[in-house]
Protein backbone atom coordinates (compact mmCIF):
# COMPACT_ATOMS: atom_id res chain seq x y z
CA UNK A 1 0.00 0.00 0.00
CA UNK A 2 1.08 3.10 -0.66
CA UNK A 3 2.05 6.00 1.94
CA UNK A 4 -0.66 8.10 0.65
CA UNK A 5 -3.20 5.65 1.19
CA UNK A 6 -1.89 4.15 4.20
CA UNK A 7 -2.90 7.56 6.14
CA UNK A 8 -6.33 7.55 4.92
CA UNK A 9 -6.70 3.72 6.02
CA UNK A 10 -9.60 3.71 8.44
CA UNK A 11 -10.44 2.93 11.67
CA UNK A 12 -12.20 -0.31 11.94
CA UNK A 13 -15.11 -0.18 13.13
CA UNK A 14 -16.42 -1.92 16.89
CA UNK A 15 -19.03 -4.55 16.27
CA UNK A 16 -20.17 -8.00 17.61
CA UNK A 17 -23.22 -10.15 17.36
CA UNK A 18 -24.50 -8.79 20.52
CA UNK A 19 -23.35 -5.22 19.19
CA UNK A 20 -23.91 -4.63 15.80
CA UNK A 21 -22.98 -1.84 13.82
CA UNK A 22 -26.15 -0.08 11.78
CA UNK A 23 -26.16 0.12 8.22
CA UNK A 24 -26.24 3.39 7.54
CA UNK A 25 -22.86 3.96 10.15
CA UNK A 26 -21.00 1.54 7.47
CA UNK A 27 -22.60 3.40 4.16
CA UNK A 28 -21.50 6.77 5.78
CA UNK A 29 -17.91 6.09 6.89
CA UNK A 30 -17.15 4.33 3.48
CA UNK A 31 -18.77 7.59 1.65
CA UNK A 32 -15.79 9.65 4.17
CA UNK A 33 -13.28 7.46 3.26
CA UNK A 34 -14.15 7.19 -0.46
CA UNK A 35 -14.40 11.53 -0.03
CA UNK A 36 -10.81 11.86 1.53
CA UNK A 37 -9.26 10.26 -1.31
CA UNK A 38 -10.32 13.31 -3.15
CA UNK A 39 -9.37 13.30 -7.31
CA UNK A 40 -6.53 11.14 -8.48
CA UNK A 41 -4.70 10.93 -11.44
CA UNK A 42 -4.35 7.56 -13.09
CA UNK A 43 -2.89 5.64 -16.20
CA UNK A 44 -5.08 3.32 -17.88
CA UNK A 45 -6.03 2.04 -21.36
CA UNK A 46 -9.35 3.23 -22.63
CA UNK A 47 -11.28 0.49 -23.76
CA UNK A 48 -14.54 1.44 -24.32
CA UNK A 49 -15.79 5.17 -25.15
CA UNK A 50 -20.18 4.76 -25.59
CA UNK A 51 -21.56 8.46 -26.68
CA UNK A 52 -24.93 8.91 -26.23
CA UNK A 53 -27.18 11.22 -28.62
CA UNK A 54 -29.53 12.30 -26.03
CA UNK A 55 -27.45 12.49 -23.03
CA UNK A 56 -25.16 15.53 -21.62
CA UNK A 57 -22.31 12.66 -20.97
CA UNK A 58 -20.10 10.45 -22.23
CA UNK A 59 -18.90 6.72 -20.20
CA UNK A 60 -15.91 5.44 -20.75
CA UNK A 61 -14.49 2.24 -19.86
CA UNK A 62 -10.71 2.45 -17.91
CA UNK A 63 -8.82 -0.70 -17.74
CA UNK A 64 -5.48 -1.12 -15.86
CA UNK A 65 -2.41 -1.31 -18.30
CA UNK A 66 -0.65 -4.51 -16.19
CA UNK A 67 -4.08 -5.92 -13.91
CA UNK A 68 -6.79 -6.74 -15.08
CA UNK A 69 -8.60 -4.21 -13.05
CA UNK A 70 -11.27 -2.00 -14.69
CA UNK A 71 -13.92 1.04 -13.60
CA UNK A 72 -16.32 2.96 -15.34
CA UNK A 73 -16.58 6.80 -15.14
CA UNK A 74 -18.37 9.07 -16.71
CA UNK A 75 -17.13 12.47 -18.70
CA UNK A 76 -18.38 15.94 -20.16
CA UNK A 77 -18.82 16.14 -24.09
CA UNK A 78 -16.95 19.39 -23.75
CA UNK A 79 -14.04 17.99 -21.46
CA UNK A 80 -13.64 15.08 -23.62
CA UNK A 81 -13.46 17.14 -26.88
CA UNK A 82 -10.86 18.69 -25.70
CA UNK A 83 -8.48 16.40 -25.65
CA UNK A 84 -8.10 15.67 -28.57
CA UNK A 85 -9.31 12.63 -30.93
CA UNK A 86 -9.48 9.99 -28.87
CA UNK A 87 -9.80 5.89 -30.14
CA UNK A 88 -10.66 3.20 -28.23
CA UNK A 89 -7.19 1.20 -27.40
CA UNK A 90 -5.37 4.47 -26.54
CA UNK A 91 -3.59 4.90 -23.36
CA UNK A 92 -4.14 7.91 -21.31
CA UNK A 93 -3.87 9.92 -18.11
CA UNK A 94 -7.21 10.43 -16.54
CA UNK A 95 -8.35 12.38 -13.63
CA UNK A 96 -10.80 10.49 -11.75
CA UNK A 97 -13.04 11.53 -8.18
CA UNK A 98 -14.83 8.47 -6.87
CA UNK A 99 -18.25 9.29 -5.47
CA UNK A 100 -20.42 7.05 -3.15
CA UNK A 101 -23.90 7.11 -2.95
CA UNK A 102 -24.91 5.88 0.47
CA UNK A 103 -28.74 5.51 -0.34
CA UNK A 104 -27.71 2.61 -3.20
CA UNK A 105 -24.71 1.75 -2.19
CA UNK A 106 -22.76 2.17 -5.17
CA UNK A 107 -19.46 3.13 -6.38
CA UNK A 108 -19.01 5.75 -9.12
CA UNK A 109 -15.92 7.53 -10.97
CA UNK A 110 -16.13 11.21 -12.56
CA UNK A 111 -13.29 12.29 -15.11
CA UNK A 112 -12.98 15.68 -15.33
CA UNK A 113 -9.92 15.11 -17.47
CA UNK A 114 -8.03 13.34 -19.76
CA UNK A 115 -5.40 13.21 -22.30
CA UNK A 116 -3.26 10.54 -24.37
CA UNK A 117 -0.08 9.51 -24.23
CA UNK A 118 2.23 7.70 -25.79
CA UNK A 119 1.18 5.51 -28.70
CA UNK A 120 -2.28 6.70 -27.44
CA UNK A 121 -1.06 10.63 -28.43
CA UNK A 122 0.36 9.19 -31.87
CA UNK A 123 -2.98 7.58 -32.41
CA UNK A 124 -4.88 10.80 -31.31
CA UNK A 125 -2.80 12.75 -33.80
CA UNK A 126 -2.96 10.15 -36.89
CA UNK A 127 -6.73 10.41 -36.57
CA UNK A 128 -6.98 14.04 -36.36
CA UNK A 129 -5.21 14.08 -40.02
CA UNK A 130 -7.68 12.06 -41.17
CA UNK A 131 -10.53 13.75 -40.20
CA UNK A 132 -8.92 16.89 -41.98
CA UNK A 133 -7.97 14.87 -44.88
CA UNK A 134 -11.18 13.17 -45.30
CA UNK A 135 -12.93 16.78 -44.71
CA UNK A 136 -11.15 17.93 -47.92
CA UNK A 137 -12.50 14.39 -49.80
CA UNK A 138 -9.28 12.57 -50.64
CA UNK A 139 -10.91 9.21 -49.37
CA UNK A 140 -14.11 9.71 -51.48
CA UNK A 141 -14.17 6.50 -53.50
CA UNK A 142 -15.42 8.69 -56.40
CA UNK A 143 -11.64 9.37 -56.69
CA UNK A 144 -10.62 5.63 -57.43
CA UNK A 145 -8.85 4.70 -60.20
CA UNK A 146 -9.70 1.20 -61.81
CA UNK A 147 -6.23 -0.86 -62.19
CA UNK A 148 -5.22 -2.19 -65.33
CA UNK A 149 -6.33 -5.54 -66.97
CA UNK A 150 -2.75 -6.49 -67.76
CA UNK A 151 -0.33 -3.96 -66.93
CA UNK A 152 2.88 -3.26 -69.15
CA UNK A 153 5.09 -2.28 -66.48
CA UNK A 154 4.78 -2.04 -62.64
CA UNK A 155 5.91 0.64 -60.67
CA UNK A 156 7.54 -1.11 -57.12
CA UNK A 157 8.06 1.66 -54.17
CA UNK A 158 9.91 -0.37 -50.75
CA UNK A 159 12.28 -0.90 -48.89
CA UNK A 160 16.20 -2.20 -50.29
CA UNK A 161 16.30 -6.47 -50.01
CA UNK A 162 13.07 -6.50 -47.86
CA UNK A 163 10.73 -9.15 -47.57
CA UNK A 164 8.16 -7.37 -48.91
CA UNK A 165 10.09 -6.81 -51.82
CA UNK A 166 10.88 -10.20 -52.44
CA UNK A 167 6.74 -11.56 -51.90
CA UNK A 168 5.95 -8.50 -54.78
CA UNK A 169 8.58 -9.89 -56.94
CA UNK A 170 7.94 -13.88 -56.67
CA UNK A 171 4.37 -13.94 -56.62
CA UNK A 172 4.13 -11.00 -59.87
CA UNK A 173 6.58 -13.11 -61.68
CA UNK A 174 5.02 -16.59 -60.69
CA UNK A 175 1.75 -15.43 -61.91
CA UNK A 176 2.63 -13.31 -65.16
CA UNK A 177 6.08 -14.28 -66.16
CA UNK A 178 6.16 -11.52 -68.87
CA UNK A 179 5.43 -8.74 -66.22
CA UNK A 180 8.30 -5.51 -66.28
CA UNK A 181 8.90 -4.17 -63.06
CA UNK A 182 10.02 -0.62 -62.36
CA UNK A 183 11.25 -0.80 -58.77
CA UNK A 184 12.28 2.01 -57.16
CA UNK A 185 14.40 1.49 -53.28
CA UNK A 186 13.32 3.95 -50.61
CA UNK A 187 13.44 4.27 -46.61
CA UNK A 188 10.16 2.88 -44.94
CA UNK A 189 10.76 3.99 -41.71
CA UNK A 190 12.52 7.46 -39.91
CA UNK A 191 12.38 10.72 -40.67
CA UNK A 192 13.59 10.45 -44.07
CA UNK A 193 10.85 8.11 -45.12
CA UNK A 194 8.34 9.95 -45.77
CA UNK A 195 10.34 12.85 -48.64
CA UNK A 196 12.04 9.71 -50.06
CA UNK A 197 8.67 8.36 -50.30
CA UNK A 198 6.83 11.65 -52.23
CA UNK A 199 9.83 11.84 -54.45
CA UNK A 200 9.27 8.00 -55.43
CA UNK A 201 5.82 8.46 -56.06
CA UNK A 202 6.38 11.25 -58.34
CA UNK A 203 8.98 10.08 -60.16
CA UNK A 204 6.67 6.65 -61.00
CA UNK A 205 3.52 8.74 -61.93
CA UNK A 206 5.70 10.84 -64.60
CA UNK A 207 6.23 7.93 -66.49
CA UNK A 208 4.13 7.04 -68.71
CA UNK A 209 4.69 3.43 -69.71
CA UNK A 210 4.59 2.91 -65.42
CA UNK A 211 0.67 1.41 -65.72
CA UNK A 212 0.33 1.46 -61.71
CA UNK A 213 2.71 1.83 -58.77
CA UNK A 214 2.67 -0.36 -55.64
CA UNK A 215 3.74 1.16 -52.24
CA UNK A 216 4.89 -2.16 -50.37
CA UNK A 217 6.03 -2.45 -46.62
CA UNK A 218 6.19 -5.68 -44.19
CA UNK A 219 4.65 -5.01 -40.20
CA UNK A 220 5.47 -2.68 -37.67
CA UNK A 221 4.62 -0.80 -34.96
CA UNK A 222 2.48 2.36 -34.83
CA UNK A 223 5.91 4.37 -35.03
CA UNK A 224 7.50 2.45 -37.59
CA UNK A 225 4.07 3.12 -39.87
CA UNK A 226 4.17 6.64 -39.54
CA UNK A 227 5.86 7.50 -42.66
CA UNK A 228 2.56 5.86 -44.71
CA UNK A 229 0.64 8.63 -42.65
CA UNK A 230 2.46 11.35 -43.89
CA UNK A 231 0.15 14.30 -45.02
CA UNK A 232 2.65 15.19 -47.83
CA UNK A 233 2.17 11.51 -49.17
CA UNK A 234 -1.40 11.24 -48.84
CA UNK A 235 -1.78 14.68 -51.06
CA UNK A 236 1.08 13.13 -53.89
CA UNK A 237 -0.80 9.69 -53.99
CA UNK A 238 -4.25 11.80 -54.28
CA UNK A 239 -3.10 13.90 -56.95
CA UNK A 240 -1.26 10.57 -58.66
CA UNK A 241 -2.98 9.77 -62.02
CA UNK A 242 -1.68 6.28 -62.09
CA UNK A 243 -3.49 3.98 -60.19
CA UNK A 244 -2.01 3.27 -56.78
CA UNK A 245 -1.64 0.46 -54.75
CA UNK A 246 -1.26 0.23 -50.68
CA UNK A 247 0.17 -2.47 -49.20
CA UNK A 248 1.41 -2.23 -45.99
CA UNK A 249 2.00 -4.43 -43.02
CA UNK A 250 -0.69 -6.75 -42.20
CA UNK A 251 -4.44 -7.11 -42.30
CA UNK A 252 -4.44 -5.19 -38.65
CA UNK A 253 -2.07 -2.41 -39.58
CA UNK A 254 -4.21 0.87 -40.97
CA UNK A 255 -2.30 3.82 -42.15
CA UNK A 256 -3.72 6.88 -43.86
CA UNK A 257 -2.39 5.18 -47.13
CA UNK A 258 -4.52 2.53 -47.41
CA UNK A 259 -7.51 5.24 -47.31
CA UNK A 260 -6.55 7.21 -50.24
CA UNK A 261 -4.95 5.07 -52.38
CA UNK A 262 -7.06 3.45 -55.47
CA UNK A 263 -6.78 0.16 -53.82
CA UNK A 264 -6.14 -1.40 -50.18
CA UNK A 265 -4.06 -4.85 -50.17
CA UNK A 266 -3.72 -6.58 -47.00
CA UNK A 267 -0.41 -7.47 -47.76
CA UNK A 268 2.54 -7.13 -50.11
CA UNK A 269 2.01 -10.81 -51.73
CA UNK A 270 -1.85 -9.61 -52.15
CA UNK A 271 -0.68 -6.61 -53.71
CA UNK A 272 1.31 -9.14 -56.49
CA UNK A 273 -2.03 -10.73 -56.67
CA UNK A 274 -4.13 -7.93 -57.38
CA UNK A 275 -1.89 -5.87 -59.95
CA UNK A 276 -1.24 -8.71 -61.91
CA UNK A 277 -3.35 -11.93 -63.29
CA UNK A 278 -2.41 -15.24 -63.21
CA UNK A 279 -1.64 -16.49 -66.46
CA UNK A 280 -2.92 -19.34 -65.87
CA UNK A 281 -6.32 -18.47 -64.52
CA UNK A 282 -5.97 -16.17 -67.75
CA UNK A 283 -5.20 -19.30 -69.97
CA UNK A 284 -8.42 -21.41 -68.76
CA UNK A 285 -10.63 -18.31 -69.03
CA UNK A 286 -9.87 -17.87 -72.46
CA UNK A 287 -10.37 -21.53 -73.29
CA UNK A 288 -13.81 -21.17 -71.31
CA UNK A 289 -14.43 -17.92 -73.60
CA UNK A 290 -13.37 -19.88 -76.27
CA UNK A 291 -15.96 -22.88 -75.60
CA UNK A 292 -19.10 -20.16 -75.11
CA UNK A 293 -18.15 -18.76 -78.09
CA UNK A 294 -17.71 -21.77 -79.93
CA UNK A 295 -21.10 -22.97 -78.60
CA UNK A 296 -23.06 -19.73 -79.42
CA UNK A 297 -21.75 -20.25 -82.94
CA UNK A 298 -22.76 -23.61 -83.16
CA UNK A 299 -26.16 -22.60 -81.39
CA UNK A 300 -26.62 -19.84 -83.91
CA UNK A 301 -25.91 -21.87 -87.61
CA UNK A 302 -27.71 -25.05 -85.56
CA UNK A 303 -30.87 -22.53 -85.21
CA UNK A 304 -30.37 -20.86 -89.01
CA UNK A 305 -30.25 -24.24 -90.58
CA UNK A 306 -33.59 -25.23 -88.91
CA UNK A 307 -35.45 -21.85 -89.53
CA UNK A 308 -33.98 -22.22 -93.33
CA UNK A 309 -35.24 -26.27 -93.38
CA UNK A 310 -38.30 -24.82 -91.93
CA UNK A 311 -39.09 -22.10 -94.29
CA UNK A 312 -38.06 -24.89 -97.36
CA UNK A 313 -40.61 -27.02 -96.40
CA UNK A 314 -43.61 -24.66 -97.24
CA UNK A 315 -45.72 -25.27 -99.79
CA UNK A 316 -44.48 -22.43 -101.63
CA UNK A 317 -41.31 -23.04 -101.81
CA UNK A 318 -41.58 -26.95 -102.30
CA UNK A 319 -43.76 -26.70 -105.30
CA UNK A 320 -43.22 -22.65 -106.16
CA UNK A 321 -46.09 -23.35 -109.28
CA UNK A 322 -48.99 -24.68 -106.88
CA UNK A 323 -49.95 -21.55 -105.93
CA UNK A 324 -50.17 -19.86 -109.12
CA UNK A 325 -52.80 -22.46 -110.50
CA UNK A 326 -55.57 -21.13 -108.39
CA UNK A 327 -54.43 -17.91 -109.59
CA UNK A 328 -54.44 -19.25 -113.36
CA UNK A 329 -58.02 -20.26 -112.83
CA UNK A 330 -59.24 -17.38 -111.76
CA UNK A 331 -57.52 -15.07 -114.38
CA UNK A 332 -59.18 -17.65 -116.85
CA UNK A 333 -62.79 -16.67 -115.43
CA UNK A 334 -61.96 -13.37 -115.39
CA UNK A 335 -61.05 -12.75 -118.71
CA UNK A 336 -64.32 -15.10 -119.91
CA UNK A 337 -66.52 -13.17 -117.62
CA UNK A 338 -65.11 -9.73 -119.08
CA UNK A 339 -65.03 -11.19 -122.75
CA UNK A 340 -68.81 -11.80 -121.98
CA UNK A 341 -69.54 -8.43 -120.58
CA UNK A 342 -67.66 -6.64 -123.28
CA UNK A 343 -69.65 -8.70 -125.90
CA UNK A 344 -72.95 -7.98 -124.52
CA UNK A 345 -71.78 -4.46 -124.00
CA UNK A 346 -71.06 -3.82 -127.86
CA UNK A 347 -73.87 -5.98 -128.79
CA UNK A 348 -75.99 -3.58 -126.48
CA UNK A 349 -74.53 -0.20 -128.07
CA UNK A 350 -74.60 -1.59 -131.50
CA UNK A 351 -78.51 -1.86 -131.43
CA UNK A 352 -79.09 1.46 -129.67
CA UNK A 353 -76.80 2.59 -132.66
CA UNK A 354 -78.89 1.13 -134.87
CA UNK A 355 -81.61 2.52 -133.67
CA UNK A 356 -80.43 6.11 -133.51
CA UNK A 357 -79.60 5.90 -136.84
CA UNK A 358 -82.99 4.54 -137.89
CA UNK A 359 -84.43 7.56 -135.53
CA UNK A 360 -82.12 9.98 -137.37
CA UNK A 361 -82.82 8.58 -141.00
CA UNK A 362 -86.43 8.98 -139.91
CA UNK A 363 -85.92 13.24 -139.13
CA UNK A 364 -83.77 13.53 -142.22
CA UNK A 365 -84.87 16.39 -144.99
CA UNK A 366 -84.34 13.85 -147.22
CA UNK A 367 -86.17 11.18 -145.60
CA UNK A 368 -89.13 13.01 -145.78
CA UNK A 369 -88.64 14.61 -149.73
CA UNK A 370 -88.35 11.41 -150.44
CA UNK A 371 -92.03 10.73 -149.19
CA UNK A 372 -93.21 13.35 -151.97
CA UNK A 373 -92.96 16.68 -149.90
CA UNK A 374 -90.66 19.68 -151.88
CA UNK A 375 -89.38 23.05 -149.52
CA UNK A 376 -90.19 26.00 -151.39
CA UNK A 377 -88.01 28.98 -151.25
CA UNK A 378 -88.22 32.28 -152.80
CA UNK A 379 -85.17 33.71 -154.32
CA UNK A 380 -83.44 35.18 -151.43
CA UNK A 381 -83.51 31.61 -150.20
CA UNK A 382 -86.02 31.49 -147.68
CA UNK A 383 -88.22 28.89 -146.81
CA UNK A 384 -91.90 29.86 -148.05
CA UNK A 385 -94.18 28.55 -144.94
CA UNK A 386 -97.33 30.27 -146.02
CA UNK A 387 -99.41 32.36 -149.06
CA UNK A 388 -98.52 35.29 -147.65
CA UNK A 389 -94.49 35.40 -147.92
CA UNK A 390 -95.52 35.25 -151.90
CA UNK A 391 -97.39 36.61 -154.33
CA UNK A 392 -98.56 36.37 -157.93
CA UNK A 393 -95.88 36.58 -160.67
CA UNK A 394 -92.83 35.90 -158.03
CA UNK A 395 -90.39 33.29 -158.62
CA UNK A 396 -89.84 30.33 -156.49
CA UNK A 397 -87.87 27.13 -156.51
CA UNK A 398 -88.93 23.89 -155.33
CA UNK A 399 -85.87 21.17 -153.59
CA UNK A 400 -87.39 18.05 -154.44
CA UNK A 401 -85.80 14.28 -153.63
CA UNK A 402 -84.24 13.90 -157.29
CA UNK A 403 -83.61 17.51 -157.96
CA UNK A 404 -85.11 21.54 -158.44
CA UNK A 405 -87.98 22.99 -160.17
CA UNK A 406 -87.98 27.02 -160.86
CA UNK A 407 -91.36 28.14 -161.59
CA UNK A 408 -93.71 31.38 -161.59
CA UNK A 409 -96.46 31.70 -159.32
CA UNK A 410 -99.74 31.88 -161.52
CA UNK A 411 -102.49 31.71 -158.52
CA UNK A 412 -102.53 31.64 -154.69
CA UNK A 413 -105.34 30.01 -153.17
CA UNK A 414 -105.86 30.24 -149.47
CA UNK A 415 -106.45 27.34 -147.02
CA UNK A 416 -105.40 24.07 -146.08
CA UNK A 417 -104.74 21.03 -148.24
CA UNK A 418 -107.06 19.28 -145.90
CA UNK A 419 -110.08 21.93 -146.79
CA UNK A 420 -110.79 20.60 -150.01
CA UNK A 421 -111.06 17.83 -152.12
CA UNK A 422 -109.58 18.08 -155.97
CA UNK A 423 -109.73 15.69 -158.23
CA UNK A 424 -106.76 16.79 -159.58
CA UNK A 425 -103.82 15.96 -157.01
CA UNK A 426 -101.46 18.72 -157.22
CA UNK A 427 -97.43 17.92 -156.19
CA UNK A 428 -96.94 18.11 -152.76
CA UNK A 429 -94.46 20.30 -151.42
CA UNK A 430 -92.84 20.92 -148.15
CA UNK A 431 -92.26 24.00 -146.32
CA UNK A 432 -89.27 24.95 -143.97
CA UNK A 433 -91.51 24.74 -140.61
CA UNK A 434 -92.60 21.36 -141.94
CA UNK A 435 -88.91 20.05 -142.48
CA UNK A 436 -87.95 21.49 -139.48
CA UNK A 437 -90.86 20.12 -137.17
CA UNK A 438 -89.87 16.41 -138.76
CA UNK A 439 -86.25 17.32 -137.83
Amino acid sequence: MSPALSRLSPVPLDSSPEHPQPLRAITSAVRGWVDRLGAVWVEAQLIELNRRSASKIVFLTLRDTLANVSVSATISPVTLDSAGPLNEGATVVARLKPTYYETAGRLTYACDAITPIGEGRLLARLEQTKRLLQAEGLFDPARKLRLPLLPTRVGLITAAGSAAERDVIENARRRWPGVALEIRHVLVQGQQAAEQLIAAVRGLDAQREVDVIVVARGGGSVEDLLPFSDEGLIRAVAACRTPVVSAIGHETDAPILDLVADVRASTPTDAAKRVVPDVVDELHRLDQARSRLDGAIRGLVRRQLDQLDSIRSRPVLADPRASLVPRYEQLGSLRERSGRAIRHRLDREATGLLHTIARVRAMSPKATLERGYAIVVDTGGRAITSVRDVGVGDDVRAYLADGQIVGRIDEIVPGSIGDRETAQQPTRTASAAETEEER
